[in-house]
């Protein structure tokens, strides 16, 4: 049978660490072996199982690949293509579909595994906001107890929420001197030819088809801070 082999992990961290798409590449080439499939080709997205697979970049190459082919999809688990049981439906409808820890399944038993595992992510979330709402509710009634794990899982949040705001804006300011860096040869070329306002230079990149980091026309204001975080001195 010719499959096309699906990966997903949900954040670019962990798709840089390798360690979810290689069991995920390790069960499907296992199951590959032991099912006799030739594996065509293979696709990979870094995104949230909430999306849509039809509106994922590599999901929708996959299936497209499936569809010229006449291929099997195939992933390692059922929750790499989507943790959402309609989402699971619709796919049944639109391509053949396989999942390399229960190979033999079909489709009407990957349809009752995902609104199974559905109902328990709904139950689980039920009882923690329960359990939750009982912790705080203690707290408040002066549990001593109660009161320090509200402080710790307070804590927490905010030292989470404060590391992942810090790696944000670290990675903002990577992409912005990459592209700043890209830029300085085309600035230095404006200056070569003459150019000496900042219109002037917003002029020439726009007319040589040079863009700001957003898709836009550079702007005399654009120009200089792009000047300002390369270090150039300007006339």
């Amino acid at each position: 049978m010719k499959v096309v082999a699906y990966y997903r992990v949900s954040t670019e961290r962990q798709g840089e660490s390798g360690l979810g798409l290689d069991a995920q590449r390790e069960y499907i080439r296992i199951a590959a072996e032991q099912n006799d499939w030739e594996v065509l080709a293979a696709f990979e997205d870094h995104a949230s199982g909430t999306i849509a697979p039809e509106q994922r970049p590599q999901c929708a190459a996959a299936l497209e690949h499936c569809k010229k082919h006449g291929a099997t999809l195939v992933v390692a688990k059922l929750d790499r293509i989507s943790r959402d049981v309609e989402h699971i439906a619709g796919l049944i409808k639109r391509v053949q579909f396989k999942v390399a820890t229960m190979p033999t399944a079909d489709n009407f038993q990957l349809h009752l595994y995902a609104a199974l595992a559905q109902q328990e992510r709904e139950f689980i979330s039920q009882r923690t906001k329960a359990a939750l709402a009982s912790l705080k509710a203690r707290a408040e009634a002066g549990d001593a107890q109660a009161q320090a794990k509200v402080e710790r899982r307070t804590a927490g949040r905010l030292a989470a929420n404060a590391a992942g705001t810090g790696a944000a804006v670290h990675a903002v300011k990577v992409k912005a001197d990459v592209y700043a860096t890209s830029m300085a040869s085309a600035i230095k070329a404006a200056m070569f030819d003459g150019v000496r306002t900042l219109q002037a230079l917003a002029d020439h990149l726009n007319q040589r088809g040079h863009q700001t980091p957003r898709g836009a026309s550079f702007t005399a204001t654009a120009a200089s801070r792009l000047l300002q975080r390369l270090c150039i001195p300007f006339p």
